[in-house]
């Protein structure tokens, strides 16, 4: 079973490194991993898309919890929220076959960002299975080359920041008590 996670992370050198190190040793099933810039520059989001059973996904959120550089964790699982992923995608337009595509990226809501006069680059944006959905619909006129980006997602009623100390919690605080709570549960 799938389970999207949420960290908030501090913004410094290292924390992917670190969180995905410990998540491989561990020999967590990481689907999907995708980090970018919150409203705050001393923090970033990671968003991860675990494969396995509850026990896996408590594991994973403990290990997560433990790590100083984590500010907060927060499990999707049951609770509304809207995911999207994103992906590039070039497609041969060999054969005459361009205004074709061009009427399937319509019907999905896509974009077609590059031409050439041998392919399309085409963007298209929403939930997992309508991306793979299109990759179906698609694949027989030739995929070039894809990227997607991994699944991000918020909460409709929650801020994940929304507890900090107003305006929002430096790093120097967030980092302190974490480590005063790793000190006093060890």
């Amino acid at each position: 079973m799938k389970h999207i996670l949420s960290a908030l992370v501090m913004n410094q050198p290292g924390v992917l490194s670190h969180i995905s190190g410990m998540l491989g040793s561990r020999a967590f099933n990481i689907e999907s991993l995708a980090v970018g810039a919150t409203d705050n520059p001393e923090f970033s989001r990671m968003t991860f898309v675990v494969n396995g059973d509850a026990r896996v996904l408590d594991q994973v959120r403990k290990q997560l919890e433990k790590i100083v550089t984590v500010v907060r964790v927060l499990d999707f699982q049951g609770k509304d929220f809207v995911e999207r992923d994103l992906m590039l995608i070039k497609i041969s337009t060999e054969g005459g076959k361009r205004s074709e595509i061009h009427g399937l990226v319509d019907i999905f809501r896509g974009s077609i960002v590059d031409v050439s006069p041998d392919h399309v680059m085409v963007e298209i944006a929403g939930k997992e299975n309508k991306i793979d959905a299109f990759v179906d619909i698609i694949r027989p006129f030739g995929i070039l080359e894809m990227v997607r980006t991994g699944r991000i997602a918020m909460l409709r009623d929650h801020v994940l920041m929304a507890d900090l100390s107003s305006p929002q919690e430096s790093i120097e605080e967030a980092h302190t008590k974490k480590t005063v709570r790793k000190k006093t549960t060890a």
